[in-house]
């Protein structure tokens, strides 16, 4: 059974907490890790919980489930620029669920560049029992603060192989507590989801919003589209699914910031 990889919490979590602050490069989302915690200068320590769901469980293109979607609840703590966070999913339709427990480091190498360095235990209960250990690192520009690219790479010891994103995320700040932010990403798989293919992935985009409702609390929500590539298709051709590759999925999340 090839075992489902990464974390997809996607496009949401931690973008909602305080990421009205659109000009904090750490405000970027990620499909591998939740650390979307801005910077915190000041060394206090800091409690995010987030519960969450998706209308599909999508990583790395595709879609991990059967059918249904997904329930994510997050609790993260942050002292400083480290962060330390417990996520658990559970699917709707069908019997499975994971568990991933991480930390991460940030730091500003200059005042428009950011690059954070971590690892994750991955724990997956359904048909079969899996579990993976993932390094991963990140690094964001910021000149402007409406167009902020971005590189991610994670690294899986289970598959002995690594997955790269590049992204190009363009937030707005429509009203007194509403961003929207469009954004890009092109995917590629050496070895972490197919060890027979290899190079592009799959392109990916949409659109994230997130609204204060307090100084605390956030609601944010995204829609998403993903279009299979040479290394989903590959795969696809080879276990002789003649299904649609391309994925349309949504999400919503409801974030505390303690």
């Amino acid at each position: 059974m090839h075992k489902i990889i990464t974390l997809p919490l996607v496009a949401i979590l931690v973008m909602a907490t305080l990421s009205a602050h659109a000009d904090n490069i750490s405000s970027l989302d990620d499909s591998h890790h939740i650390n979307r915690l801005p910077a915190n200068k000041q060394a206090e320590t800091q409690l995010v919980v987030d519960l969450g769901w998706d209308s599909k469980y999508v990583s790395e293109g595709r879609d991990n489930l059967d059918g249904g979607g997904i329930t994510w609840g997050t609790i993260a703590v942050q002292h400083g620029n480290l962060n330390i966070y417990a996520t658990g999913g559970r699917a709707d339709s069908q019997d499975y669920s994971e568990w991933n427990f991480g930390l991460e480091y940030t730091m500003s190498l200059a005042d428009t560049v950011e690059v954070s360095l971590g690892y994750q235990r991955l724990e997956f209960y359904g048909d079969e029992r899996c579990s993976d250990n993932e390094l991963f690192a990140s690094l964001a520009y910021q000149a402007q603060t409406w167009l902020i690219p971005s590189l991610s790479y994670t690294y899986s010891t289970e598959a002995g192989g690594y997955f790269i994103e590049a992204s190009i995320h363009s937030p707005w700040q429509l009203s007194q507590g509403l961003t929207v932010t469009p954004y890009i990403t092109q995917a590629f798989d050496f070895q972490y989801v197919t060890e027979e293919h290899q190079g592009v992935n799959h392109f990916q985009f949409g659109v994230e919003a997130e609204f204060l409702i307090s100084e605390r609390l956030a609601l944010s929500g995204h829609f998403s589209h993903t279009l299979a590539q040479q290394d989903i298709k590959l795969e696809a051709r080879a276990e002789g699914n003649e299904a649609s590759l391309d994925q349309t999925y949504a999400g919503i999340h409801l974030t505390w910031n303690f």
